[in-house]
């Protein structure tokens, strides 16, 4: 017998959770009326939310609830708590997670509600599953471009369950990483509002792509649906622990048909192993018809990138089963009943389901005038379960002869013995909630702390911003990006560099990739020791888990703004391994960044803005991969040019806003705030261009408001 998978189904409603049950899912995740990533869908309000637990729970199918967004302050103080106290008594099995204060609140106010953190906390290592699991998460859901060996990689560092998404849309941004709908429109991922701007056609200008086939519009952001069918005896051989099915947003026939196949192939799969498995074409077929964006793919199990994961023509999710799908059959729990009918006595039922029994009593029988109950006649009655999830498997019957009970009796027994049962069944899964609520203290509780002056600093992604920031007086620190040496020589630039910015009386701080897999850790696993800065700059999990793994102080880690720290919980969940130094969150409003406690917090108030961090390379779908760094342009329907660059050594792609942030009018402002330090954030810029920007915010030069951006500072996000 092989390892038994589970098969995790979406519901977006409560019909859609029925479904998916009935077609055979294990675990079901949804969203209730606040907190999920899928804020559009048609979603729970509480009384189904509770209606679902104990539907799952009477069928031995776990439920996980989605609070996989980012929590503003008062949310998270004030309604949190409320929120999910009911369904945590009531036996929700687990709770989604993005915010990694959410996840240190859980644990304190809700000990045993097992924590899943989501693809959202963009998991692509070894590294970061691992600290996530020493932090209290259960199970890690990994982000979807991680490769089989990867996955296996992993599996063997860690006692945490692995989810994998094995069927459904594809991000072309790593999730959690993209701020293009909410920059664009204010509809943020990370609030569950994504408005898909992946799904709309861009030229690509200034690339081999032009060349060769001039701006012609198509759809170099949208992916294909996955489809990992095939792949389940790779998966399981990996480790994966759950194979999650998206589809939040699809109708219940969606999810439903598309669930029934996977069991069919687990099943099999559990059965017969790994040996003659294949996917038949007429099951293949039945996926492709409920759903597709140009045809499937298997995402990157087996592959890195490419162009045949991309749509380019057409991003229409596509059907052929319009009213021809049709949901499946209502389960029915098979339980066995005794009932006891004598002269004298009340009639007893006592029904049993799996371990579980429920004992009623009704009426005293009379003596029969004319037709006395019999075996059949009572069968008849009592085998009406109608509406309930129950069937009668046996039923015995102790009749004593010649005696009497109205049809309305004998279903009113029927009705209180199963509804006795149902209770007694769900009643197993309650659980009674702390009495002491533990919040933490709110920011606006807090004064900020008294700025006496201000400091400011820069990262350099090339080696001509890394001069003109060593000639620049007034820049105190320099945030060195992976991207300005090669591997191969870093251990000496680095030092080298080290030593101009001490002589230039500057700290210097080395910024880690922002996709830290696997053979990344390797690679500065063996270099780390050698590396002469002052510290690090970390912008994911992964990072900040291997440098605490490799014993590097805490107080030498600064985390970034996609180490998201909206509220003062999750700011103290960083404080309390250490890590002091964090950046100002790009979708927080200047309200909001107020009322947030910003002790030992760095904002950037100048830079292009990182709209999306994709494993997908631009050129390589767009031509020829060099393996060298690029740019080019992403033109929208609108003429709006957002740049794109390459990251060669770490093979990912990072699309940039098409205009740079730039707050320095408010600078005053956010030292009243408690914000002392402030950074300059040099991506795509020239040494000249870079020098210019300096020269600008030291001259107080006045500035084209057209030319830049605000950002979210004066609206921020719903």
């Amino acid at each position: 017998m092989v390892q038994k998978l589970e098969l995790l189904a979406p519901a977006g409603s409560l019909s859609a959770l029925k479904a998916v049950v009935c077609a055979g899912a294990d675990a079901v995740y949804f969203g209730g009326g606040s907190f999920g990533a899928r804020a559009y869908a048609e979603n729970f309000n509480k009384e189904e939310v509770l209606e679902a637990i104990d539907y799952g729970h009477i069928h031995e199918k776990k439920l996980f609830l989605t609070v996989n967004t980012l929590l503003k302050e008062r949310e998270l103080e004030e309604e949190l708590y409320e929120y999910l106290l009911p369904y945590y008594t009531r036996g929700l099995d687990a709770v989604i997670v993005q915010d990694f204060g959410v996840m240190r609140f859980l644990q304190r106010n809700f000990p045993d509600l097992s924590i899943h953190t989501s693809t959202q906390m963009t998991v692509t290592g070894a590294e970061g599953a691992g600290f996530l699991a020493g932090a209290g998460a259960k199970r890690i859901v990994l982000a979807r471009e991680l490769s089989l060996e990867e996955i296996r990689t992993i599996h063997q560092s860690t006692a945490a369950e692995l989810e994998c998404f094995v069927h459904g849309a594809l991000c072309y941004c790593y999730s959690g990483q993209c701020l293009f709908s909410s920059m664009l429109g204010g509809r943020s991922g990370n609030r569950g509002r994504c408005a898909q701007p992946c799904r709309l056609p861009y030229e690509i200008c200034g690339s081999q792509w032009e060349q060769q086939n001039g701006r012609r519009k198509n759809y170099p952001l949208s992916l294909k649906d996955l489809c990992a069918v095939s792949m389940i005896p790779q998966l399981a051989e990996c480790g994966v622990t759950s194979l999650k099915i998206e589809g939040r947003m699809k109708q219940a026939e969606y999810a439903a048909g598309v669930v029934s196949v996977y069991r069919a192939y687990l099943d099999r799969y559990e059965r017969y192993g790994a040996k003659d498995y294949a996917v038949d074409e007429k099951d293949r077929k039945k996926l492709l018809d409920l759903g597709n964006r140009s045809g499937f793919t298997e995402g990157y199990l087996t592959k890195r990138n490419g162009p045949d994961m991309v749509t380019f023509d057409s991003p229409a999710h596509e059907k052929r089963t319009a009213g021809k799908e049709r949901l499946p059959e209502e389960i029915k729990e098979k339980i066995t009943g005794s009932l006891k009918i004598k002269k004298g006595m009340p009639s007893e039922l006592t029904v049993s389901f799996r371990g579980i029994q429920a004992t009623v009593c009704s009426d005293i029988p009379v003596r029969a005038d004319r037709q006395p109950l019999t075996k059949e006649s009572i069968r008849l009655r009592l085998y009406k379960t109608g509406n309930t999830p129950f069937v009668f498997e046996r039923l015995d019957i102790l009749l004593e002869p010649g005696l009497f009970l109205p049809a309305a009796s004998l279903n009113e027994l029927r009705r209180r013995g199963l509804e006795a049962l149902k209770e007694q069944v769900i009643q197993g899964y309650f659980r009674t909630a702390k009495q002491n609520i533990q919040k933490t203290k709110a920011a606006q509780n807090r004064q900020p702390a008294a700025i006496t002056r201000q400091h400011f600093t820069a990262s350099a992604e090339t080696i001509e911003q890394a001069q003109v920031l060593l000639g620049t007086p007034w820049i105190s620190g320099i945030y060195l990006d992976s991207a300005v040496f090669a591997q191969t020589e870093l251990v000496h630039a680095l030092a080298k560099m080290y030593r101009q910015a001490n002589d230039a009386g500057k700290e210097l701080f080395y910024i880690l990739p922002a996709v830290f897999r696997n053979h990344t850790a390797v690679f500065y696993r063996s270099v780390l020791p050698k590396l002469k800065t002052d510290g690090f700059l970390v912008k994911s999990y992964d990072a900040l888990g291997f440098l605490l793994k490799e014993k590097i102080a805490p107080k030498q880690i600064r985390i970034d703004h996609n180490l998201y720290t909206w509220s003062a919980e999750s700011k103290a969940a960083f404080r309390a391994l250490g890590v002091e130094g964090d950046t100002v969150p790009f979708e927080l409003n200047r309200a909001e960044i107020k009322r947030r406690d910003n002790t030992e917090s760095e904002m950037v108030i100048y830079g292009y803005q990182p709209l999306m961090t994709s494993a997908q390379c631009v050129f390589k779908n767009s031509g020829t991969c060099r393996k060298t760094p690029q740019n080019c342009r992403l033109k929208d329907r609108y003429g709006i040019c957002f740049p794109v660059k390459n990251y060669c050594q770490e093979c990912y792609t990072v699309i940039y806003n098409s205009r740079p942030l730039w707050i320095f009018p408010f600078t005053g402002e956010l030292k009243s705030y408690g914000i002392g330090a402030f950074r300059f954030s040099f991506t795509i810029e020239s040494g000249e261009q870079t020098a210019q920007v300096l020269e600008n915010f030291e001259r107080q030069a006045p500035f084209d408001k057209e030319r830049f951006t605000y950002g979210h500072y004066k609206r921020g996000v719903e």
